[in-house]
């Protein structure tokens, strides 16, 4: 018996919040679940690092970025046996762009071994994402009141630069996904999907 897990397509959406990314993959996620396809999804961990006490937005740290590419890794490697999509709320290199924009907040400067690690982590783990997307931020739209970390918009902005020069750095590629273009972001992700299931299947 084959003990190996095999890994699905693997699908993330980066930005800063309240920006679209859950909406955009639960459309997904409902598009693919009526085609019969199965879908898992690795949800963003704020509210789980929130619950542990662990420090967010402008007091992000060293080791709670860690905690959060560590946990988000563990969390996607896991879901890749249960689904043949799996969809990431932030893939891991957001918590590196939220750390930086965390130092420019505070006017910190990272130690530049420890932010080393981090990238080198995010940027090997990476290769596993079949196709990302990044928000973009438009500041019309106000932030969400649903969530007690939704509060900062100086931040909000900070962490969306962050996020796209992370992407950048680690010469992740991406495809931008404004506010006003889920539409085609959705039927390109599915024709993609789609795709990549028959590239498979006609391999196998």
């Amino acid at each position: 018996m084959n003990s190996s897990v095999e890994r699905p397509v693997t699908v993330a959406v980066a930005g800063t919040h309240s920006t679209g990314k859950t909406t955009f993959i639960a459309r997904l996620a409902h598009e693919l679940r009526r085609d019969k396809i199965t879908v898992a999804h690795v949800a963003d961990l704020g509210e789980t690092a929130m619950s542990l006490g662990l420090p967010l937005l402008d007091n992000h740290t060293w080791a709670s970025t860690l905690w959060f590419i560590t946990k988000g890794i563990s969390s996607e490697i896991e879901a890749w046996n249960r689904a043949d999509v799996v969809l990431i709320d932030r893939p891991v290199a957001d918590a590196i762009g939220y750390y930086r924009a965390a130092l420019a907040y505070r006017s910190e400067q990272p130690e530049p071994d420890r932010m080393t690690m981090l990238e080198s982590l995010a940027r090997h783990h990476s290769s596993n994402y079949d196709l990302m997307f990044r928000t973009t931020l438009d500041p019309t739209i106000p932030l969400g009141d649903n969530k007690e970390r939704d509060s900062n918009a100086r931040f909000r902005h900070l962490a969306d630069l962050h996020v796209a020069s992370v992407l950048d750095d680690l010469d992740l590629p991406h495809e931008l996904l404004p506010v006003d273009g889920h539409d085609a972001a959705l039927s390109h992700a599915i024709r993609f999907i789609d795709g990549y299931l028959s590239g498979v299947t006609g391999n196998s």
